[in-house]
C-alpha cells in the first residue's frame, strides 16, 4: 500500500463464509469486507482450491465436514475470534455503499446491548439485477450478530438467524450474485431438495403427494403475480417457474425416500452429501 492511500480501520468482528468449491467467487466476497478484523472460511471439503484462494485473500480456513446449513453456521460461530459476526455466502459481497454504512454504524452498535443488524439483499439474476421480484429486491436478512445473542436454526436447509434482543436495519444492500447458470441452479435445487426431504423424514411429515399440482400452481402464481415476477419480464417468468418446480420436486423426492429408503444413500453419493 502506498503512503498516499488511506489506511482502513479494522473493526472487532469476524467475517465468516461457509464454503465448498467456491474458488471462483470467494475472493470477491472476502475482499468486499476489508474492515473486518478477522476473516474466517469454514470449508467442508473443497476440491477446487477454495482454501488456498481464501488464504490468499486474508482468511483463516477451518475444515468441517458438512453438518447441514444451520448446524454448519452455528459451528462456524464458535470458531470466530470475536463475538460479533458478519455471515456471508461465497457468492455474496458487500456493496461499496453498505461497506461505508457499516463502518459508520457498527462501532456504536457493537458497544450496545443489541443482538445484531438486519441487512438488505439485492440479487443479480441472469447477469443483471432484478428490479421488481420481491424476494430478490431488498430482501431483509439477519446476517450481522453477537453470537451470544443470536443463533441459527438447526435445520439442514433454509435456515434463519434468530435474535434474542433488539436489531437495527441498515439501508444500503449487499449483493447476491445468483447461480451463474440455470444448470448451476438446478444442481443446487437437487441438493436443497435432498436436505429438505431428510428434515421431513426426521419429523415424520405426511407425504401428501396428491397436493403437488396445487402446490405448483400456488407457488407459481405467488411468485409471478403477488411477488411481481411478471414485472421483470422473461427473467421473472423463469425464476417463478423454477421456484414452483422446486416446491413440487422436493415433495416427490420425499415421497420416493419414504417408499424406497435405500434411495437416500444412492442420492447422497450422487449429490456429494453424507448418507
Amino acid at each position: 500500500m502506498s503512503s498516499s492511500e488511506p489506511s482502513i480501520e479494522r473493526l472487532p468482528f469476524t467475517l465468516i463464509v461457509i464454503a465448498r468449491d467456491e474458488a471462483a467467487v470467494i475472493g470477491r466476497c472476502l475482499d468486499s469486507v476489508p474492515f473486518a478484523a478477522e476473516k474466517l472460511v469454514i470449508d467442508s471439503g473443497s476440491r477446487d482450491g477454495t482454501p488456498e484462494v481464501a488464504e490468499r485473500h486474508g482468511a483463516r480456513v477451518v475444515h468441517q465436514d458438512w453438518l447441514g446449513f444451520g448446524p454448519q453456521r452455528n459451528f462456524a460461530s464458535t470458531q470466530a475470534r470475536y463475538d460479533w459476526i458478519l455471515m456471508l455466502d461465497a457468492d455474496e459481497a458487500l456493496s461499496p455503499e453498505l461497506a461505508r454504512e457499516m463502518q459508520q454504524v457498527l462501532p456504536e452498535l457493537m458497544q450496545s446491548t443489541a443482538a445484531g443488524a438486519i441487512l438488505r439483499r439485492q440479487t443479480w439474476y441472469m447477469g443483471a439485477p432484478m428490479n421488481w421480484y420481491r424476494p430478490m429486491v431488498g430482501e431483509k436478512l439477519g446476517r450481522f450478530y453477537h453470537r451470544g445473542r443470536a443463533r441459527w436454526t438447526d435445520v439442514r436447509v433454509h435456515e434463519s438467524l434468530r435474535f434474542s434482543g433488539s436489531t437495527r436495519t441498515l439501508r444500503a444492500p449487499f449483493v447476491h450474485h445468483h447461480n451463474p447458470t440455470l444448470a448451476h441452479r438446478q444442481l443446487k435445487i437437487l441438493r436443497y431438495s435432498e436436505l429438505k426431504a431428510r428434515d421431513w423424514l426426521d419429523r415424520g411429515r405426511p407425504t401428501r403427494l396428491w397436493m403437488s399440482p396445487l402446490v405448483f400452481l400456488a407457488a407459481f402464481l405467488k411468485d409471478y403475480l403477488l411477488r411481481l415476477g411478471f414485472m421483470d419480464g422473461g427473467r421473472g417468468f423463469v425464476v417463478s417457474q423454477v421456484a414452483a418446480s422446486y416446491a413440487v420436486y422436493k415433495r416427490m423426492r420425499y415421497y420416493e425416500m419414504r417408499r424406497n429408503p435405500a434411495s437416500r444413500e444412492a442420492a447422497g453419493r450422487l449429490l456429494g452429501l453424507d448418507p
